[in-house]
């Protein structure tokens, strides 16, 4: 066990809030409550996961954005929350001054799959067929915004395709009709695709990071299949109430950082597809806006809108 601070850098005593900006049952979900057990046994205070979904995380965001910057209300939002400045033209709070960046915590790579029916074999395939047949190819994502929708339209961009985005409420619904057949193409979670790669009921292409996966090392990534350059990762981010003090800010980092780096903990995520990043506040603001920046222009050549 390590030596635990006591309201450290005026991080206040009381119960911590983790505040997710999605349903119970996800990535980010399982994340925040592997790490909030951890911080609660290091800190000896309660820490509670608070999942408050809606609007691609703009509800959780705007949630914590108006909180006391004290340390009691972080907020936990994975890559996809980087679109939504781009996405909304009135968001509930200004995501570069009400929120402060802590921490890029882990990321790890999507995976793009097809339907085992669907004839395309290779990245190389995909993409002739989808130049034979402009707009008649679907994808399915887990709704405007979020990764699954950027990443193929990062595809159709490099690769000079047009599929068509076929948005759901949530990914369970997209991966329903795409192991059906009723939606070919569907960039998912890697781990939470094996079970259908094993099964045959999904085909997997290429890893959506540039480089491989420890996971499924055999499996090559997008920019190997011929579209250099290509890099789409799920990150997962910590955020904090913008007027928090700078030296809490890095109170809260360093903490994170020692549950992160736990070795039990470095081994759920690599079982996971993630790899522990753990960055400082400053390394997070740098990605976060080349983040923002890419998106929008994702946003912005496909022509994505909120509520499309």
């Amino acid at each position: 066990m390590f030596a635990a601070p006591t309201a450290a850098q005026g991080w206040a005593k009381g119960t911590i809030r983790i505040v997710v900006p999605f349903q119970a049952g996800g990535s980010t979900d399982f994340l925040a409550r592997a790490l909030g057990q951890k911080l609660s046994e290091r800190l000896h205070q309660p820490v509670i996961v608070d999942n408050k979904p809606g609007a691609n995380g703009t509800l959780g965001g705007a949630y914590v954005a108006k909180a006391a910057p004290d340390g009691l209300t972080l907020l936990i939002a994975q890559s996809g929350f980087a679109s939504n400045p781009s996405l909304f033209k009135n968001l509930p709070y200004d995501q570069t001054t009400d929120l402060v960046p802590v921490s890029l915590m882990a990321s790890g790579p999507l995976v793009l799959t097809v339907n085992a029916a669907f004839p395309a074999k290779s990245v190389k395939e995909l993409i002739a067929l989808a130049k034979q047949k402009p707009g008649a190819i679907n994808f399915g994502s887990a709704g405007i915004g979020s990764l699954p929708h950027l990443a193929p339209e990062l595809f159709n961009i490099m690769a000079g395709t047009k599929m068509t985005h076929i948005p759901y409420k949530g990914s369970a619904a997209a991966l329903a009709d795409v192991i059906s057949g009723q939606v070919p193409v569907y960039y998912m979670n890697l781990i939470l695709s094996l079970p259908y790669l094993k099964s045959g009921q999904l085909r997997a292409l290429a890893v959506t990071s540039p480089q491989r996966s420890s996971i499924a090392p055999e499996l090559p990534t997008l920019a190997e299949s011929g579209l250099t350059g290509y890099d789409m990762t799920t990150w997962y981010g910590l955020f904090a109430p913008g007027k928090m003090p700078k030296s809490l800010v890095l109170t809260i980092q360093q903490e994170f950082a020692q549950v992160l780096h736990q070795p039990d903990v470095m081994e759920k995520f690599a079982a996971d597809g993630v790899n522990v990043v753990a960055s400082t506040p400053e390394a997070f603001q740098e990605f976060l806006g080349r983040e923002v920046q890419k998106f929008s222009k994702i946003i912005k050549a496909a022509g994505i809108r909120a509520g499309e």
